[in-house]
């Protein structure tokens, strides 16, 4: 007969077997040790939880968007034993109060953010691990706080140069997705005159919430197509189920008719004070939000990074060979 600690070694493989079979290469799913909210500033608070080993490797996860938030799946890149993992909803987004707020809503506000949660939460240096638009936030934030940041891990980056942003908005993406694309900018009433995203933010601060919700959707559903190598209609509909898309889509809008909030070029003339710390991008090679050609212009600058193309991937960091990558980075990065 099997003693007990057979037993529960036996369960827990079986545990781990089926709830990874789908994801069998990320870490087993974990439940946060810690949540709450942090009071950034007189109007907002941001949401925070907190897993793994609370001694181990400080890793600050950084989501995507901007307004997108974090799920329980973000803990699952990182070994749990090995790793203190940082989540948080960026201001207005996820579970951050106010939802959907603009106000004291840069760049800069989401990178002073971080480093209150480093400071608060004490725990020196951290890995930044962030993709799309949280990408750009990871540079920005080691950009300035180099000497807090012991490792980087990037997928889909975006560095919010004006040719880049351009592209995601007046139809250099659009032309891999020419349907969708016409659907959201006549929906938009747009006459080409490179102010999309503009027009879509006064949408979004319609007084009509119908208005507001029927624009969000329409934003979050054309990303939500061109993000996959291939996605099907009826499971990007699914999402509003359970998502109301208005943070992201008003907040992604107003950051990217702002460019982002810095300055031209910004974090591309910055790149030299990252040149001690070791840098993993990975890029999927169809992405048509983020193409190659944004990694690769980091990685030619610091030729002590490492870039990884991910073929048959597009943008998503749910795209399977994406994940398995961003597994093995984080062991990467462990071992050193």
């Amino acid at each position: 007969m099997m003693n007990v600690k057979k037993v529960y070694v036996l369960i827990t493989l079986l545990f781990i077997f089926y709830t990874c079979k789908e994801n069998n290469h990320l870490w087993p799913v974990i439940e946060p040790y810690e949540t709450g909210y942090l009071q950034v500033s007189s109007i907002h608070k941001i949401y925070y939880q907190r897993g793994g080993n609370p001694n181990g490797q400080s890793v600050m996860y950084l989501h995507g968007g901007p307004g997108g938030q974090c799920t329980p799946n973000d803990f699952r890149y990182f070994n749990p034993e090995k790793f203190n993992i940082v989540l948080h909803d960026q201001r207005g987004a996820g579970k951050s109060i106010p939802f959907a707020e603009l106000q004291e809503n840069t760049t800069k506000h989401l990178v002073d953010d971080i480093e209150k949660l480093r400071t608060h939460f004490k725990l020196g240096q951290i890995l930044l691990f962030g993709g799309s638009w949280g990408s750009t936030l990871a540079l920005a934030y080691a950009e300035k706080y180099p000497e807090n940041v012991n490792g980087i891990i990037l997928r889909g980056i975006f560095t919010a140069t004006d040719e880049e942003i351009d592209h995601f908005y007046h139809g250099g993406a659009g032309k891999f997705f020419p349907a969708e694309y016409e659907r959201l900018t006549t929906l938009a009433n747009y006459k080409n005159e490179k102010n999309l995203p503009e027009l879509l933010l006064q949408k979004f601060r319609s007084p009509d919430s119908t208005e507001q919700i029927k624009f969000a959707r329409a934003w979050a559903t054309y990303e939500g197509k061109i993000a996959f190598l291939e996605i099907k209609d009826d499971v990007v509909e699914a999402w509003f189920k359970t998502w109301n898309p208005l943070a992201f889509s008003a907040l992604e809008n107003h950051y990217m008719s702002n460019r982002c909030f810095l300055e031209p070029n910004q974090l591309l003339d910055n790149l030299q004070s990252l040149k001690d710390i070791p840098v993993i991008m990975i890029n999927g090679r169809y992405d048509v939000i983020c193409p190659p050609i944004n990694a690769y212009r980091i990685h030619k600058e610091l030729p002590h990074s490492q870039l990884y193309i991910v073929e048959k991937a597009g943008h998503s960091a749910h795209e399977i060979g994406i994940e398995k990558k961003l597994v093995e980075a984080v062991a990467e990065i462990e071992l050193n």
